[in-house]
C-alpha cells in the first residue's frame, strides 16, 4: 500500500508484532526513505515563550500572536504558515482564559484536523488516526488517572460550537498521544522542545540495531529565500544498505544499555518485549559490562562493589549537576574514576558513563586538556559498542572533537570532527544545522593544520595571540537532560 509521497515504502502486517514498513526499493546509507510533516504539533509547556510554534526553533526575539497572546513565531512567514492549524485554538484559549497543557492542545489540534479534513485516511498518510494503536487496555492505574484527568480537562476546553466527539475517541487520541508522540527537538537537536504526531512513523516497528534513524528537519521558513522554503517535518533515513522487501526498523530507546536494561524500558514505555537479535543474544552485553583483563584480574565481589560504587556517584552527580555545582562533580568524577580503572574495561558502561559526564563538565569549566583525555577513551569505547552510523555516536565524536580542537591538539581534533562529519552526513544529511555547523570546524581545523604541519612552533604563537585577543568561547552549559528520545513518552 502506498500513497502520496510513500511510493517506496509499503504497509505489511506480521505475526506478534502488528503493522510494520517495508522497503520497496534499494536504500543505501544516508537516502531519505521518506519524510513526513506533522499530522499535529504542539511546543512544550515550559518552553512556549522561547520555540517557535511553528517550525519549533528556538530564536531570540519571537512575534506573539496579538489575539491570545500565548503562540509565539520567528516571523509573519511562521505565524502565516500557522493560522490554518492556530485558528480554532486562538478562540479557544481566548474563550477558556489560558492555555490548557500540551497533551490537551495536542488533542484538540488532531480533533480539529479531523473536524477540517473528515476521519479516515488523510493526503501521504499510510494508516488513518482512528487506527493507530492507543495501548490504553494495557494502562496501569496511575496511566488511566491521567488519562481520565486529561480527558476532563479536554471537556473544559472544548469549544461547545466545535463538532462534539465521542468519549471512547477522545480517550483514543490521548492513548495515541501518550503511545506514539514524537519528540521534536530544536534546530541543533540538542533540547527536546515539543511533540508532534506522525502516522506513517508510527508504523515503523523498533529493533535495538536498527536499520534507519529519524532526525527532525525544522524546515526552512524565511522569507527571503522562500524559494527554497521547505516544511517542518521528519525524516526516515537509511543506516546501512536496504534491499527491497527489508523491514525498516528503527530505535525507540538509546542502545547504550544492557540488553535487559533496554528490554525492561520498552516494555514499560511501549507495552512490548523486545526480540530482536541484539537482545535475544545478549550481543554486546559482554562489552558493556567488560572488566580489566590481565593476570590479575579483578574478584566478582571486587567488580560488584565497583558497579555500586559507580550507580551511587551517578545519583550523587545528578544532584550536583541539577544545584548546578560543576567543581562538585569533577571530584565525583576523579574519584570515580580511580576506583573504576584497575577494575573495569575500557568499554564497561558504568566507566563510559562518568567519562561523558566528566568530558562535559570540565569543557564547560575551560579545562580542556583533561576534558579531551576523558572525551578520547569515552569515544574509544563507543566505537566498539555503537553502530557506526549511529546519530548519538556521531555527536559524541563530535564534541570529543571540539574539546580537543579547544585543548589545541589540532591532529586528533581534525581527525574526531572528520569522523563525526562522516556520521552525521548519514545520520543527518547534508542540509541540517548540526552538519553544516560540522562542515565550517572540519573547513576551519583543517586549515590549522595544514599551518600546525608547516610550522608547529607559529601556529602555537598566532594560536595564543587569537585568544589573547577573542573573549574565550564558553561552552554550552551541562545538560542533566540525555539527548531526546524518539518517542516522546512521560516518565
Amino acid at each position: 500500500m502506498t500513497k502520496g509521497g510513500m511510493e517506496s515504502v509499503e504497509l505489511f502486517t506480521t505475526e506478534g508484532k502488528g503493522r510494520g514498513l517495508k522497503a520497496q526499493k534499494e536504500f543505501l546509507p544516508g537516502d531519505v526513505i521518506f519524510a513526513e510533516p506533522a499530522y499535529a504539533a504542539v511546543v512544550f509547556d515550559s518552553l512556549t515563550h522561547v520555540i517557535c510554534h511553528t517550525c519549533f526553533k528556538r530564536q531570540e526575539r519571537l512575534h506573539r500572536c496579538g489575539q491570545c497572546k500565548f503562540a509565539h513565531y520567528c516571523d509573519r512567514t511562521c505565524q502565516r504558515a500557522a493560522w490554518l492549524n492556530h485558528k480554532n485554538e486562538c478562540s479557544a484559549i481566548k474563550r477558556h482564559g489560558k492555555a490548557p497543557t500540551e497533551n490537551i492542545r495536542l488533542a484538540a489540534r488532531i480533533l480539529w484536523k479531523m473536524e477540517r479534513e473528515g476521519s479516515g485516511l488523510s493526503e501521504g498518510c499510510l494508516v488513518a488516526i482512528e487506527e493507530l494503536q492507543n495501548h490504553v487496555d494495557s494502562f496501569g492505574e496511575e496511566e488511566k488517572k491521567e488519562l481520565r484527568a486529561d480527558v476532563e480537562s479536554f471537556l473544559e476546553f472544548w469549544p461547545p460550537h466545535c463538532q462534539q466527539f465521542g468519549m471512547q475517541l477522545t480517550s483514543h487520541i490521548f492513548g495515541v498521544i501518550s503511545c506514539n508522540g514524537f519528540t521534536l527537538s530544536d534546530q541543533r537537536g540538542l533540547q527536546a522542545v515539543g511533540v508532534g504526531i506522525f502516522p506513517n512513523l508510527c508504523q515503523a516497528n523498533h529493533d535495538c540495531w536498527p536499520n534507519c534513524t529519524v532526525v527532525f528537519n525544522n524546515g526552512n521558513h524565511e522569507a527571503v529565500r522562500s524559494m527554497f522554503h521547505t516544511q517542518m517535518r521528519i525524516e526516515l533515513r537509511a543506516l546501512s544498505k536496504i534491499s527491497p522487501g527489508d523491514e525498516l526498523t528503527v530505535s525507540y530507546v538509546d542502545f547504550l544499555s544492557l540488553s535487559e536494561e533496554r528490554r525492561k524500558q520498552l516494555k514499560k514505555q511501549y507495552y512490548f518485549d523486545c526480540t530482536c537479535e541484539h537482545c535475544k543474544k545478549q550481543l554486546k552485553d559482554d562489552l558493556m559490562l567488560a572488566v580489566k583483563a590481565g593476570e590479575s584480574k579483578p574478584s566478582a565481589d571486587t567488580v560488584k562493589e565497583v558497579i555500586q560504587l559507580s550507580k551511587d556517584t551517578l545519583e550523587k552527580i545528578n544532584k550536583a549537576r541539577m544545584e548546578g555545582h560543576y567543581h562538585e562533580v569533577v571530584k565525583l568524577c576523579r574519584d570515580c574514576l580511580k576506583k573504576q580503572e584497575p577494575v573495569l574495561g575500557d568499554t564497561n558502561i558504568y566507566l563510559l558513563r562518568i567519562l561523558s559526564i566528566a568530558s562535559e563538565v570540565l569543557s564547560y569549566l575551560q579545562m580542556f586538556e583533561e576534558a579531551a583525555d576523558y572525551a578520547k577513551r569515552m569515544v574509544d569505547g563507543y566505537l566498539k559498542i555503537y553502530h557506526p552510523n549511529n546519530a548519538q555516536l556521531g555527536m559524541a565524536v563530535m564534541r570529543a572533537g571540539v574539546t580537543h580542537w579547544h585543548a589545541g591538539l589540532i591532529e586528533a581534533g581534525h581527525g574526531l570532527i572528520c569522523k563525526a562529519y562522516a556520521i552525521l552526513l548519514i545520520t543527518h544529511g547534508p542540509s541540517h544545522p548540526i552538519t553544516k555547523d560540522l562542515e565550517v570546524m572540519r573547513v576551519q581545523t583543517e586549515m590549522e593544520l595544514r599551518m600546525f604541519q608547516q610550522n608547529e612552533f607559529m601556529y602555537y604563537k598566532m594560536r595564543e595571540a587569537a585568544l589573547k585577543n577573542q573573549k574565550i568561547q564558553v561552552m554550552p552549559e551541562p545538560s542533566n537532560e540525555n539527548a531526546p528520545s524518539l518517542f516522546h513518552k512521560k516518565e
